[in-house]
């Protein structure tokens, strides 16, 4: 399974979990802010509510994943930090391997896929006052469980992506 668009632009220092040509998943999106942010507010603020649907998602991977013996992960927890963690500190079920007012760097690794997000933040080049949220996901599988595993969050993923951004705009105002 291969998720990445042709034409995919990633925005200037966004990182990735492993080579290009060795991810099997690979999206980013972005969102323009009506107010600056950190990399980590942003994480904060697209977190902190997540929805019923995805509480559920997250139950129903956790209850299949373990039968493979993958640990769970919960979810978000919804209770914000109130400031950013340190390298090497966990985030929800994620670690941090990066972190600046201008982009957070989350790692997720088992022994079937590493998944990286990198968020960044941006300046337009023809509009310096206009910041912009980028959110990149990188996954690397490692065995047939890993790529069975991603079938379903691909498609998903893109969609919580989109909805994460979307909820910046209450966030941001």
């Amino acid at each position: 399974m291969n998720s990445k668009p042709a034409s995919l632009e990633l925005p200037s220092g966004a990182r990735l979990v492993a080579e290009p040509e060795r991810l099997n998943y690979l999206h980013t999106a972005c969102r323009r802010l009506t107010r600056n942010m950190t990399a980590f507010e942003a994480y904060c603020a697209s977190t902190a509510r997540p929805s019923v649907p995805l509480q559920v998602a997250f139950l129903v991977r956790d209850k299949i994943s373990s039968l493979f013996g993958v640990q769970t992960i919960r979810g978000f927890k919804g209770a914000r930090p109130r400031s950013a963690p340190a390298v090497g500190e966990r985030l929800d079920f994620f670690t941090v391997e990066a972190v600046a007012d201008d982009q957070l760097v989350l790692t997720s690794r088992d022994t079937h896929l590493a998944v990286m997000i990198s968020i960044d933040m941006t300046s337009s080049p023809s509009d310096p006052a206009a910041r912009w949220c980028h959110i990149t996901a990188s996954v690397e599988t490692y065995n047939a469980f890993g790529k069975l595993y991603m079938l379903p969050v691909a498609p998903a993923h893109k969609l919580i992506v989109w909805k994460m951004l979307k909820s910046l705009d209450a966030a941001s105002t």
